[in-house]
């Protein structure tokens, strides 16, 4: 199949793993990026900058086709010197990063100078416009569903995937709510270049988490997620379980983040990462975990994908209008 996408970032597949905190190491990027989509490192799973030096190499060594590296901008509590993760990105001779979080425009320059193309990561089509306008190459366009930060303004993807798509000129991903053919069919049919996974890929055997996650995702339904962190103008989409019900009761109570903090750290997320307790702490996890059904490797994940995308638009679709 051959999108702006595939063409643009020289892959073979309009799939992109998406960036995910603590999931997005060499290991899963390499395995995405050898099934023919766009595997994706994240830069703060890596301590430190010279620890994001050593994971790239690494990538490098598993795989010979174009993966990126996510930076995210914002989003954690502890200071991070983003010039030095990004001067790394560029020594090291990546050519795609996928920014997230705040504008990337402070960085576009340095981007821009060493050849990297930038997927930005966007919830709203004013701010997707206004990436375009810096000079973003492609906009990963995040629906209500999606896991994580869908914003908050809670448009759900078959409304803001051909919004974005009629309103930009440059390649668009539709991210959220996506995990098999029918999600990529939709999103093509919508307007747009390729689709962007994060669920889908947290449920195989390459992704470095605790198979006791894996196993909770397989069994999620649609209402198997739920939203946090609203009244703190920071919403989030996480696995329902106990952490994310007692968050719930604290903000409806009118508490503060304060109150949450405890409940939803960094070092109770690892746990519930590492062991499989999923109660253990917060999970981010979309929507689109009611079509996870299995723990293949990424390139069955992806043949499936291509093959059944293939087979919903010159079959079942072509014989309606025979």
């Amino acid at each position: 199949m051959k999108t702006r996408l595939t063409e643009l970032l020289e892959i073979d597949t309009p799939i992109i793993c998406g960036g995910m905190m603590r999931v997005g190491t060499a290991d899963l990027a390499a395995a995405v990026s050898n099934a023919g989509g766009l595997g994706v490192m994240t830069a703060l799973t890596c301590k430190t900058a010279d620890g994001l030096r050593e994971e790239i190499a690494r990538c490098q060594s598993l795989t010979s086709k174009p993966f990126a590296v996510n930076v995210t901008v914002g989003v954690v509590a502890t200071p991070v010197d983003y010039g030095e993760y990004i001067r790394v990105i560029v020594e090291s001779g990546v050519k795609l990063v996928e920014t997230a979080g705040r504008s990337p425009e402070p960085f576009m320059e340095a981007f821009k100078a060493a050849g990297i193309k930038v997927i930005h990561k966007c919830v709203t089509v004013r701010h997707a416009l206004a990436a375009e306008r810096i000079g973003v190459d492609v906009v990963s366009i995040d629906g209500f569903e999606c896991a994580g930060h869908p914003g908050e303004h809670d448009i759900g993807g078959l409304v803001l995937f051909p919004a974005a798509a009629d309103a930009l000129t440059i390649p668009v991903v539709a991210s959220g709510g996506i995990a098999d053919g029918r999600g990529l069919a939709a999103a093509l049919v919508l307007g747009c270049d390729g689709v962007n996974m994060g669920t889908r890929f947290m449920a195989t055997k390459e992704a470095p988490i605790h198979q006791g996650i894996k196993d909770k995702i397989v069994e999620m339904d649609e209402n198997q997620t739920q939203v946090i962190f609203r009244s703190y103008r920071n919403t989030a989409r996480v696995y329902r379980n106990s952490i994310s019900e007692k968050v719930a009761e604290i903000e409806a109570a009118g508490g503060g983040f304060e109150e949450v903090h405890k409940y939803v750290s960094g070092a109770n997320q690892e746990i519930a990462w590492s062991t499989g307790d999923i109660e253990a702490g917060m999970v981010t996890a979309g929507l689109s975990g009611a079509f996870v059904r299995d723990v293949p490797t990424c390139q069955e994940v992806i043949d499936r994908i291509m093959a059944d995308a293939k087979e919903i638009i010159t079959g079942r679709v072509t014989k309606m209008f025979a």
